[in-house]
């Protein structure tokens, strides 16, 4: 059974708990499943512990990475990321530790950083887009914007000298604002944009296979909430930035979807796990030691079970993980045939909702997906001869066509 040998785990120590109220969140509703949490929402010191070593054990590789995310990780308090770091280095058994942790920035202060810079953590931050973008949806349990203080938490990131990057939400609120949005980023020091489309259904439970089967007469656009970015206006929201990325930030800014797409081309695989040829590996473990298949299945048809009474390492070898990934190969004839295929090999799962009469559901976002990659081909692949011939990116940027 081919199953990856190592294992990527989003750990949430608060589970959904947050200190903001985005309304776009996918994954505030998942306090439903633990009803619970309202008295004991954070991680335990044993459960932590059993994560540590079983995360540790479980990658077959030299190097083991530690994703934190939530909800807000850090409403966990700075005790417990101490107690993380000295489980690591307990457990580590000569392997090399990284840790990346995922926050919305409002908590940040100088101690925080000061713990970051001292542990070589990489801190992302989500941040829309300047005030009247980010402040649409990324709000306080008031109503709130969040926009200044994330932004004074990044101005601390920089002052410690801590490793950062942003993720960026892109919906109806920031899709026709590319340009605006992405030097933003750049002008508060960002040098790695995160960008990621917004799909949400307005009926969000999946069937046992993991899509969202509709029927062929249902309205699309209408089974998508109001919040969601259209597909081909992401595909152009891409292309925009890349037309600006191409002719002036090459090797000084980095776009996970270019270097995946990039990669593509070169006949390599890429990093990004919607545009790999196949799911799973990649788990979300929930506060509790609950762990499932991914962040966006955390439903309990999906579950893999408990660190507390099976291993990451038999969750990750178990025939559901197997199962669960192969089933990303389940293509309809449209993208079978499509030139493009090597590039996004289907895109996301969940995405898949779009109706096909006798075959397997559609990507929600295929044209955008196509706009982008067809509108970029011809400057990849100068790319990628340069990079076969052994020369720098950077030329590409002589070229100002």
């Amino acid at each position: 059974m081919e199953v990856s040998k190592s294992v990527h785990v989003m750990s949430k120590p608060t589970g959904s708990v947050c200190n903001l109220d985005c309304d776009y969140c996918f994954y505030l509703e998942k306090e439903k499943l633990y009803p619970e949490r309202n008295a004991n929402w954070q991680m335990s010191d044993e459960t932590l512990e059993a994560y540590i070593r079983q995360h540790i054990e479980a990658q077959h590789t030299d190097h083991v990475t530690f994703a934190w995310q939530g909800g807000e990780p850090l409403m966990m308090g700075i005790v417990f990321f101490q107690r993380a770091l000295k489980l690591q280095h307990q457990y580590a058994n000569g392997k090399t530790i990284d840790n990346t942790l995922q926050t919305n920035g409002v908590l940040l202060n100088d101690e925080w950083c000061a713990l970051f810079k001292q542990n070589n953590f990489l801190i992302g931050i989500s941040i829309d887009g300047p005030k009247h973008l980010h402040d649409k949806h990324r709000t306080t349990r008031s109503g709130k914007g969040s926009y200044q203080k994330v932004v004074e938490g990044i101005r601390l990131l920089r002052i410690h000298g801590v490793q950062f990057n942003t993720l960026t939400v892109v919906g109806s609120h920031n899709v026709d604002h590319a340009i605006e949005v992405y030097q933003h980023l750049k002008s508060l020091g960002s040098d790695c944009h995160q960008y990621i489309p917004l799909v949400e259904r307005t009926s969000e439970q999946p069937t046992k296979d993991g899509i969202y089967l509709v029927s062929p007469e249902h309205n699309v656009a209408a089974s998508v909430t109001d919040w969601s970015a259209p597909s081909l206006k992401f595909g152009r929201f891409l292309s925009a930035i890349f037309d600006y990325w191409v002719r002036n930030d090459v090797g000084t800014i980095f776009v996970p979807y270019f270097e995946n797409t990039l990669a593509g081309w070169a006949g390599e695989q890429g990093n990004m796990c919607t545009l790999a040829p196949r799911c799973g590996s990649a788990f979300a473990l929930e506060a509790n030691g609950d762990v499932y298949n991914c962040d966006h299945y955390v439903y309990p048809e999906f579950k893999l079970g408990n660190l507390h009474s099976r291993t990451l390492n038999e969750m990750n070898f178990s025939q559901q993980n197997y199962e669960f990934g192969m089933k990303k190969k389940d293509l309809n004839a449209q993208c079978k045939s499509c030139s493009f295929l090597q590039l996004c090999n289907g895109g996301c799962p969940k995405q898949r909702f779009v109706p096909r009469i006798g075959d397997h559901a559609h990507n929600y976002l295929c044209e955008g997906y196509y706009q982008f990659f067809s509108h970029t081909q011809g400057k990849m692949l100068e790319m990628c001869k340069l990079w076969f011939e052994g020369r720098a990116l950077t030329e590409i940027m002589a070229n100002k066509r």
